[in-house]
């Protein structure tokens, strides 16, 4: 373990053993803290996390400076400390933070300039940008101390993710107590993910209906579907052809890819897959589009005209919900596992990929249409 993760983990022991006091005395510095934590764009905290790691290890840089485009003394790569230690803090201890690096959001990746006060930020909301430059300068001005602010921040991230636990532990254990009543049929289940999907911020949860109806039916398949890529990772970047890739149970060939769209599917998008089709070596036996939206007819049969263009690939669109009707009545008896599957797939989601709040609608949804039947 180097210095620096040694510095994070001491910073994590002393906010574990009282997580009831706070680390920073004046009031101002503090409510400014919280509102970084507890904001729904948590690209402040990994920007401030960074800074004042950096800042703790090598005291003389200056902590608005984190780009090493500024070119003086006092500057560093925010970057390469917010990916190399922060990231790894946060997965390991499963805070409540962006997935990814708070340097290369649109807000702050083109940035070459300190990061003083007087410098408009242009992102959403806009005062988690004015408070961290802010902080920024209190630290930069000794106004607080970067280990204050560091042991404040992960403070606060520990109480939101245990409160967040909390909550959930509190809804599972609503919905163990109704598991002696009559199983939820099919239709309800259908009912059941309709309604999560159409909450806000759902685009993941087509990709997990898919996920979990080939998890639990694997064994009838004869077919399982591959780990899932990061919510943010680009195709490009993975290598991925589709959201969900199928392979055969004892082979790692690629026999069906699934495309999950919360719009209707274009033309374009057509075109797009057979480019992806062609790309790989190994021929795909189907790429199917999963829409939560109308199917246009004209798109439809474009789709399907792409059959002999990809040399034996059918290109298909199919409408979420139906999609889920139809597995739920085919594998009847494996619908309450499905429902299972899916739940703990949406738990085990980070919060970037499903936030907190539809977690916890999924389990309010299920404890009353349960509790209805």
């Amino acid at each position: 373990m180097d210095e620096l993760e040694e510095i994070l983990n001491e910073k994590l022991n002393s906010a574990q053993t009282d997580l009831n006091t706070p680390a920073v005395k004046g009031e101002e510095i503090l409510n400014r803290i919280d509102y970084i934590c507890h904001c729904d764009n948590r690209a402040g905290v990994r920007l401030l996390m960074s800074c004042m790691l950096v800042k703790i290890h090598k005291p003389d840089v200056d902590p608005r400076q984190p780009y090493t485009e500024i070119g003086t003394d006092q500057c560093f790569s925010g970057r390469k400390y917010d990916e190399k230690y922060i990231t790894h803090f946060i997965y390991s201890n499963k805070l409540p933070c962006n997935p990814t690096t708070a340097f290369l959001t649109p807000a702050l990746r083109n940035i070459k300039s300190p990061l003083t006060i007087d410098i408009d930020i242009v992102g959403r909301p806009a005062q988690v940008y004015q408070d961290t430059l802010q902080l920024l300068d209190d630290v930069a001005n000794g106004r607080v101390s970067a280990d204050e602010v560091l042991l404040e921040v992960i403070r606060l991230l520990l109480i939101i993710r245990n409160e967040n636990q909390a909550r959930i532990n509190l809804l599972i254990e609503g919905i163990e107590r109704g598991k002696d009543s009559l199983p939820l049929s099919s239709e309800s289940i259908v009912s059941l993910i309709e309604q999560h999907i159409a909450c806000k911020h759902s685009s993941r949860l087509p990709v997990l209906v898919v996920v979990a109806s080939y998890k639990v039916a694997q064994d009838r398949l004869q077919e399982k579907a591959l780990p899932l890529h990061a919510h943010t990772a680009a195709d490009e970047q993975t290598g991925a052809i589709g959201d969900v890739e199928v392979c055969l149970e004892n082979d790692d060939k690629i026999i069906t890819a699934y495309e999950m769209k919360m719009k209707r599917v274009t033309i374009d998008d057509i075109d797009r897959a057979v480019q992806k089709i062609g790309g790989k070596e190994a021929q795909i036996d189907n790429y199917v589009f999963i829409t939560t939206d109308i199917i246009d007819e004209p798109v439809r049969e474009y789709a399907a005209s792409m059959y002999e263009r990809t040399n034996g690939t059918e290109i298909v669109i199919l409408n979420c919900i139906g999609f889920l009707r139809h597995f739920l009545h085919l594998f009847h008896r494996l619908r309450i596992p499905f429902l299972d599957a899916y739940q703990e797939l949406i738990l085990d989601e980070p919060d970037s990929a499903v936030r907190q709040p539809l977690k916890e609608a999924f389990l309010l949804l299920r404890k009353v249409a349960e509790s209805d039947e």
